[in-house]
């Protein structure tokens, strides 16, 4: 389903208003904080901007972020008892809807200076691998095009790509082809001038094995290794991809 130039430029709305939001949730994380803290001050900037949450009450969760915090791999709870520590890292997944209109994206970021250099390399590589990703998104190139840009810079630095989470969650052709296989270059939907996928989303860790823990929310790396997120809208156009979430 693709979306008219007037439709693009209200998800590039409330993309803007995900992004202020991400940018000054990030300033506040640092050791001590709870990632409830967080929350709350998401949630009242998300407010003072004039949109509305997209996560809280959506199949009963309870936020308006996801927090997840180093081998959580996607939508951590935000809670008063999870106090962030020197080394963490943590996801910052936000949703909010403008005039009817979802903006999505998503950022990890390291608690403190002290953060290991291999999780600074998981980060650099996680969030380098979504460009990469990105910059398939065109006219005439397909889905497994951009997986498979996205898998060969991942495993080429050592990383496995969370296959159970990744993919691009809009229409259901989008999540018809988030099905397709890793490293299929020509395979999969093709992309469409207008075409949006609000949710380019990778997940990258040093294992791909997963489990969910009793919260029915909380996705984990089995083994216990760190995972990253980084997630924006995209917009297909004839000139090429426009990221919705900047």
């Amino acid at each position: 389903m693709c979306k008219s130039a007037a439709e693009i430029e209200k998800m590039r709305q409330s993309g803007r208003i995900v992004r202020q939001v991400l940018d000054y949730v990030r300033g506040l994380v640092a050791p001590g904080v709870t990632t409830m803290d967080l929350e709350r001050a998401a949630e009242k900037k998300i407010k003072e901007l004039g949109a509305k949450p997209a996560f809280k009450g959506y199949y009963d969760y309870p936020c308006v972020l996801c927090t997840s915090v180093n081998e959580e791999i996607v939508h951590g709870i935000p809670s008063e008892k999870r106090v962030l520590r020197e080394g963490d890292i943590v996801s910052l997944d936000c949703g909010v809807v403008l005039d009817g209109y979802y903006g999505d994206a998503a950022i990890t970021v390291p608690v403190s200076e002290t953060v290991k250099p291999e999780l600074r390399k998981l980060l650099e590589v996680t969030e380098a691998s979504l460009y990469r990703g990105i910059e398939q998104a065109r006219v005439g190139n397909t889905v497994g095009d951009v997986g498979a840009a996205v898998q060969e810079h991942v495993e080429a630095n050592g990383f496995s790509v969370v296959r159970e989470f990744v993919g691009m969650a809009s229409e259901p052709a989008a999540r018809r082809a988030s099905d397709t296989k890793f490293r299929d270059r020509g395979h999969g939907a093709s992309c469409a001038k207008a075409w949006c996928w609000p949710s380019n989303r990778w997940l990258i860790s040093a294992s791909r094995k997963t489990r969910v823990l009793g919260d029915k929310w909380t996705a984990v790396t089995a083994d216990g290794s760190f995972s990253a997120h980084f997630e924006h809208c995209v917009a297909v156009t004839k000139d090429g991809p426009v990221i919705l979430t900047q």
